[in-house]
């Protein structure tokens, strides 16, 4: 399992109860998704340690089965090293398009269940039930029917949590994996949370888990009982948002409408733009700005907007759905730059102004950010990060990636 998943432990969860009264917040979370999408095909390879992921050059784990975790193989894990750890695994290459098949039958009884659904990637959700109560049973008993409706009809399981709120929700399911289920009563939440490493809450990395060592802070519990006021002022927002999340609740409510909050940056073109080299620099440019301030509200964006308006002023949009959250400018643009390619070949015309949305925002010490398919074990997280500590400082013009030091084309 991963860093992140093996500190998500502490505490005697048989103390927790049974009362789901209130507690309607599901985290849904497919068992190692992609590995067992693969192995419905590949019923021999059950039970062994598989990979799924790219052999050749710079090649990274995508997922892995539980049996291959036990040697420290985890996704984003550069191929090469998993091979070292468990060289005796079974490589799968990725089968994109499946993947998106099974979870839209997962999420097509999810929708059975409420429409009150966030989804955040393609395996994984948070689930509202309060409107479902009176239709279906408790919480526990929509669990219990729904996780043995998606193995009925897809041949996979999943783990979900079942608390008062998101984050604990989400903690919970982790806590569930492999495939079952965890209740944590609302009455029960901050003995629940209290003994788990703070690096177990969403949004703490290495730096921030750094940063609250360093005031001897190591538990959830010793978050929770330190002043508000004082995690604010020592670590900001961010410092806020987990102090919330140490206590169970999430920084905002389930809002059905906070898919149509966005955060854009576009840019008008002193004369069209022909050059496809100048527009995808731009475009890592609105990028680059659109991430700043989506970290800057504690946020990360599953899905994506291109605005394209040619020089005749028809205007052209594109959007796209990611498979993981993110608050990342090079993901961003590695998003949407084949759109932008697309557009390109399909429209000969010189382009007046483009524009870059993030949407499907959430919070990120809610949700969390999941590797991608090629992300290298060390992201960049931490690089853009500081250049945000720098911009606050000194400006947002202070500092940017070097990639965008070429002139831009300004209006």
């Amino acid at each position: 399992m991963s860093r992140k998943q093996l500190a998500r432990s502490g505490g005697d969860l048989s103390r927790l109860g049974t009362d789901d009264s209130g507690a309607t917040m599901l985290h849904l979370d497919m068992d190692s998704f992609f590995v067992s999408v693969e192995l419905l095909s590949r019923p021999h390879l059950v039970g062994r340690p598989v990979i799924v992921g790219g052999r050749s050059g710079r090649g990274v784990v995508v997922s892995a089965s539980y049996e291959a975790r036990e040697f420290g193989v985890h996704a984003a894990m550069p191929m090469s090293r998993a091979m070292n750890l468990c060289p005796f695994a079974e490589v799968i290459p990725p089968s994109h398009g499946l993947y998106s098949s099974y979870s839209r039958q997962v999420f097509d009884l999810v929708a059975e269940v409420t429409p009150d659904v966030r989804q955040v990637s393609v395996d994984e959700a948070f689930i509202d039930v309060s409107g479902a109560v009176r239709r279906l049973g408790s919480p526990v008993e929509i669990t219990t029917q729904l996780r043995a409706q998606i193995q009925e009809r897809t041949g996979l399981s999943a783990s979900v949590g079942i608390a008062v709120s998101r984050v604990v929700a989400k903690l919970a399911s982790t806590r569930a994996k492999p495939n079952g289920q965890l209740l944590v009563p609302a009455a029960a939440t901050q003995e629940f949370l209290d003994p788990m490493p703070i690096e177990a809450l969403p949004g703490v990395g290495e730096k921030t888990q750094e940063g609250f060592s360093r005031y001897g802070i190591r538990l959830i519990g010793d978050l929770a009982a330190v002043d508000e006021d004082w995690a604010a002022r020592v670590f900001g927002a961010h410092g806020h948002q987990l102090w919330r999340a140490a206590h169970g609740q999430d920084s905002s409510g389930f809002d059905h409408q906070a898919k149509e909050h966005t955060i854009s940056a576009e840019n008008t073109f002193g004369e069209d733009i022909w050059d496809i080299a100048v527009l995808e620099h731009e475009l890592l440019r609105l990028a680059d700005k659109v991430a700043y301030r989506v970290r800057a509200e504690g946020k990360v964006a599953t899905s994506l907007g291109l605005k394209y308006r040619l020089g005749d002023f028809t205007t052209l949009s594109r959007s796209v759905t990611l498979s993981a959250p993110t608050d990342l400018a090079r993901e961003m643009y590695e998003g949407l730059r084949p759109a932008l390619r697309k557009l390109r070949e399909q429209r000969s015309q010189g382009v007046r102004l483009l524009g870059v949305r993030a949407a499907g925002l959430s919070d990120f010490a809610v949700t969390g950010r999941q590797a991608t398919l090629d992300e290298p074990e060390h992201s960049g997280r931490e690089a853009e990060v500081a250049l945000d500590e720098v911009r606050r400082r000194f400006g947002s013009e202070a500092i940017s990636q070097a990639s965008l030091l070429r002139k831009r084309p300004d209006a």
